[in-house]
């Protein structure tokens, strides 16, 4: 069973990404305040949950949440800033987003969430001096293999998951020759391959090495 809370404050958020490995597709974060009486026993990080039981949590997530928000951040953002601080900032954003100010944050990694505040990105949300204030106001503490270990950052997982996973079905349709519907943009052998023979879409992360450098020999 995975604890309730980590700084035993009533408005303690849990933050998580989902997306960052792959090759095409937003970096999609949530953010999500539950209520202290919240309990699931299925509830768990979300890449050791099927996309069903995912699905199925989804609604009972939203339904019980005192407050939560998702942000995808996009592969020309992903492109300028990297992926990390794009993970980064989509949770930033996420935190913003609630309808109430948290009292303590959980973010799940080894990364402050007030690290790198006021990126001077030119696409993306921009951060207003108080957005960053408030944002450095808040305690936080980074918890690696926290979504297997707190209910706040295992549901801001399955968030970030499903409504990631509904972005890349959304957008397969526009391009369904890398089969996005299945790979979500992940580096698979088929998806390389697509990428081999049809080339990049505006969905591709083009800072990221889209293809295996291949072996040239002298001879």
């Amino acid at each position: 069973m995975l604890a309730s809370t980590f700084s035993q404050l009533i408005l303690e958020a849990g933050t998580d990404e989902a997306g960052r490995g792959c090759l095409a597709g937003p970096v999609t974060a949530a953010a999500i305040i539950l209520p202290q009486t919240f309990n699931n026993s299925i509830l768990n990080d979300s890449k050791q949950l099927s996309e069903k039981v995912r699905e199925q949590l989804r609604p009972i997530i939203e339904e019980q949440a005192v407050t939560f928000a998702v942000t995808h951040l996009l592969p020309n953002e992903i492109d300028e800033i990297n992926i990390l601080n794009a993970s980064m900032k989509g949770m930033q954003e996420s935190v913003l987003k609630l309808n109430l100010v948290p009292e303590f944050i959980i973010v799940d990694g080894n990364r402050a969430l007030n690290a790198k505040l006021g990126l001077k990105n030119t696409t993306g949300k921009q951060f207003t001096t108080e957005e960053i204030e408030l944002l450095k106001s808040i305690p936080n503490q980074s918890i690696i293999k926290g979504d297997s270990k707190y209910l706040s950052i295992a549901a801001a997982s399955v968030l970030a998951k499903t409504y990631r996973d509904e972005y890349m079905n959304k957008i397969h349709e526009e391009f369904p020759m890398y089969n996005w519907k299945k790979n979500k943009g992940y580096p698979t052998k088929e998806h390389r391959e697509a990428i081999r023979k049809y080339g990049t879409t505006k969905y591709h992360r083009m800072s990221f090495r889209l293809l295996p450098e291949q072996l040239v020999l002298d001879l």
